[in-house]
């Protein structure tokens, strides 16, 4: 019997827990060659999540002992990019940034998001950076800060940010 992932944008579930999972890692090759800031425009519930996910899996070091299994029988497992699980992945979900309140709310609710996924950062990746990333207020700081981390631990940073104007849309339709 065929699992369908209906609503389930987490990669690594759909792949280790036997959903169906239709290939489209073949277009990998073509993201890296395409630049490297890139931005998907799709209509909502259209795998741009998902997607997000898959190229988490795909460029996170720390997923390198699991390529085999995330991708193997995949179009890029059988021809994988230079890039693959070569980065420190940082994610963002601006779904979760409450867009209620006063522009100071909503700034406060967007650097609560950003501060706490830099608290995540560090306990994920702290064999692999040299000093920790300080957690300011400020969450341009902290984010700062991270990048010197980053850098300073010989390291690259693959940022992806899923529901990038989330918050926005909502302010903007929203009755004043």
């Amino acid at each position: 019997m065929i699992r369908f992932p209906y609503g389930i944008s987490n990669f690594h579930a759909i792949r280790t827990e036997g959903y169906l999972y239709l290939d489209r890692t073949q277009h990998i090759t073509g993201l890296e060659e395409a630049g490297k800031q890139l931005v998907f425009l799709r209509p909502r519930r259209f795998g741009k999540s998902l997607l997000l996910s898959m190229l988490a899996n795909y460029y996170d070091v720390k997923m390198a002992g699991q390529f085999a299994t995330l991708f193997g029988d995949l179009a890029v497992g059988q021809n994988p990019t230079a890039e693959r699980n070569q980065y420190l992945v940082l994610r963002w979900d601006f779904s979760k940034v409450s867009a209620q309140g006063s522009i100071e709310d909503i700034k406060s609710s967007l650097f609560k998001h950003l501060n706490e996924t830099f608290k995540a950062f560090n306990h994920d990746y702290a064999d692999f950076l040299q000093s920790r990333v300080d957690i300011d207020v400020d969450a341009l700081a902290s984010f700062q800060s991270l990048c010197n981390s980053v850098g300073s631990s010989g390291q690259q940073l693959y940022l992806l940010i899923d529901e990038y104007d989330n918050f926005a849309n909502e302010v903007l339709v929203r009755d004043p």
